[in-house]
């Protein structure tokens, strides 16, 4: 093997190199005339706990093998890049793909309860039923603090599967349709009557599936086990934000929850966030 002897250009490469900053804060600091500050004025750099789940990880696993002596919540939110459920006027479908949507009833095959709040019933007309994938139907749960469901809806529709209705106080009845009362909170249903009126009745894994409102007052409530983000490669730049929550004023005071990511067909990438693990 032969060498070449470094030519005029690489001697004076080598000599800038020689004679080039320790680093780039160096420079930097050099540029301004000033030392930066010290490291440990800075505040810590957050860990977070986030691994990539790989194909022989189903992010479905932990909702169908929970704990059948406790509720388990897992709450399923899909959103756009910046975090846009909807645009301004209220169009959502389709901002997740075909990937997204698999996932999304391979959890309602999992769970034996899935809960809307009566907005998303108005607004979509869901059916809330498994057709995507193989597996039964989920009873379905609507919240309806105020009465305002109409009894034509799809999701009330009589396919042998159990339906109720959730309010605060009672109201018309709709034939075939359980009617249950919870108490409130500031004018809303308590998530946490919600739920354990769910578990009485055998409802062991619930799905809420909607809308951000609802998925935001179980959030805060501490009712979630689990949270699904499912994000598409898309950009609204303005819209229905996904989750509002309560205000935190502090980036300490942040939940960091453990989190898997696995990207699903259609390029959606899903955030399985488990609430009850990280900081």
């Amino acid at each position: 093997m032969s060498f070449k002897a470094p030519d005029e250009h690489d001697s004076r490469r080598t000599q800038g190199a020689n004679t080039a900053p320790a680093s780039a804060d160096s420079h930097l600091a050099g540029e301004k005339g000033k030392s930066l500050p010290r490291q440990e004025a800075f505040a810590p750099v957050p860990v977070h706990h986030l691994v990539h789940g790989g194909p022989e990880c189903d992010p479905v696993t932990p909702v169908r093998e929970a704990d059948p002596s406790r509720p388990f919540v897992v709450a399923q939110l899909g959103q756009s890049l910046d975090g846009r459920i909807a645009t301004v006027s209220g169009e959502s479908r389709w901002i997740n793909g075909a990937g997204a949507l698999d996932h999304l009833h391979a959890l309602r095959a999992a769970v034996d309860a899935v809960v809307v709040g009566v907005g998303t019933v108005l607004a979509d007309d869901p059916r809330l039923d498994v057709r995507r994938t193989e597996g039964r139907s989920p009873a379905r749960v609507i919240i309806d603090p105020r009465n305002r469901m109409p009894a034509g809806c799809r999701c009330l529709r009589d396919d042998g599967v159990r339906r109720f209705v959730i309010r605060g106080e009672p109201s018309d009845a709709i034939v075939g349709v359980e009617e249950v009362i919870v108490s409130q909170q500031d004018g809303s249903l308590a998530p946490a009557a919600v739920v354990a009126a769910l578990f009485e009745r055998g409802m062991r894994r619930i799905l809420v599936e909607g809308g951000a409102a609802t998925i935001s007052r179980f959030m805060d409530a501490g009712c979630v086990d689990r949270l699904h983000v499912l994000v598409a490669p898309l950009i609204l730049g303005s819209g229905k934000p996904g989750l509002d929550m309560r205000p935190v004023e502090a980036l300490g005071m942040a939940r960091r929850p453990a989190t898997r990511i696995h990207v699903l067909g259609g390029s959606d990438v899903l955030f399985d966030c488990d609430m009850r693990q990280g900081h």
